[in-house]
């Protein structure tokens, strides 16, 4: 008896090594840190490296030439400065979500994200606002009011950017209701559709502002086609030039934000993420466009980038700033 009770409780011993072995191994893998990096954040941090990089060169020139302080070159530094900003959030996010496990961090970083590419579409608009006010009210632009207005506007376009960056901080998450969640987590559904819904209104005013510009360029290029006797050719070049213009600048914002802003209206947080990194991407690209379309091609961010760089010319020389619709 004492012999079969040994073997029994040989085997109930054996019978139980098995399975908190396997436990063991469970809780061990749990607790192993994730190493896997995806690819879709590889490829946003690229994104926000490039338009750092861009975006701070644009800084630093408007920063060290004191000829580029005019009303237009301010709204551009403000475009730069939010883009910049923007991608350096961009960067941190894939540092802080891969290293630093927070709830915390995570909601700040979307915040800044927010308010970042919020201070960008903004300032867009109030760039666009600038070009028709330039030539809408030709002769009192370059006046003492213009500067008060521009700074009017920088103020409200950030102020409501850092107001949209809170309000997840601020407790407008889904941190406590999962089924609240976007398809930005932890950005709610409501607050999603509050930004996108902006979106579409400064779209659509950039386009109904663009499209005014357009018409008053050409009817400024009629009256002097008139009154010089070559009607056809000038005419026929401005419409041309202002029409290609304003579908590189509304078609480079509009390919790159109204696929996520759809988006963010019609998709769900339990669909797949690869929905939501293919339209947030071409979003960043926006941000990486931005400078080539309102400072590198202008002559005199040109010129100040050789001075800044080699010193091809003298740092005294005069600039003569061109009307914004023409940046």
């Amino acid at each position: 008896m004492a012999a079969l009770a040994v073997v029994n409780e040989t085997v109930n011993l054996s019978s139980r090594l098995p399975s908190l072995h396997s436990n063991s191994s469970l809780e061990l893998q749990s607790q192993m840190p994730r190493l896997g990096v995806d690819p879709w954040d590889v490829m946003l941090c690229i994104s926000g490296t490039v338009i750092a990089c861009e975006n701070a060169l644009v800084v630093a020139i408007l920063f060290y030439t004191p000829a580029l302080r005019t009303p237009m070159f301010l709204l551009i530094g403000s475009l730069a400065t939010a883009d910049l900003l923007a991608g350096l959030g961009l960067i941190l996010n894939f540092f802080f979500h891969y290293l630093i496990h927070s709830e915390t961090i995570n909601l700040i970083t979307v915040g800044f994200l927010v308010g970042s590419f919020s201070a960008s579409v903004n300032s867009l608009l109030a760039i666009t606002i600038d070009r028709y006010l330039s030539l809408y009210n030709a002769l009192t632009y370059y006046s003492e009011r213009t500067v008060a207005y521009t700074h009017s506007m920088l103020a409200a376009a950030w102020g409501v950017s850092f107001c949209l960056g809170l309000l997840p901080i601020l407790g407008w998450n889904c941190l406590k209701d999962a089924s609240t969640c976007s398809i930005v987590k932890p950005l709610t559904r409501s607050n999603l559709t509050l930004l996108s819904v902006s979106f579409f209104l400064i779209f659509l005013i950039m386009l109904h502002l663009y499209i005014k510009i357009c018409k008053i360029v050409c009817r400024h290029a009629q009256q002097i086609a008139l009154q010089q006797h070559f009607f056809a050719n000038s005419y026929y070049v401005t419409t041309k030039k202002s029409i290609s213009t304003l579908a590189i600048i509304v078609g480079t914002f509009g390919t790159s934000w109204l696929p996520f802003a759809i988006y963010c209206l019609v998709g769900d947080h339990a669909y797949p993420s690869v929905y939501t990194y293919a339209t947030l991407l071409p979003a960043t690209y926006n941000s990486m466009i931005n400078p080539i379309i309102y400072a590198f091609k202008n002559q005199e961010v040109q010129k100040a980038t050789w001075v800044l760089f080699c010193g091809c010319f003298h740092s005294n020389s005069s600039f003569h700033s061109r009307s914004p619709s023409d940046v």
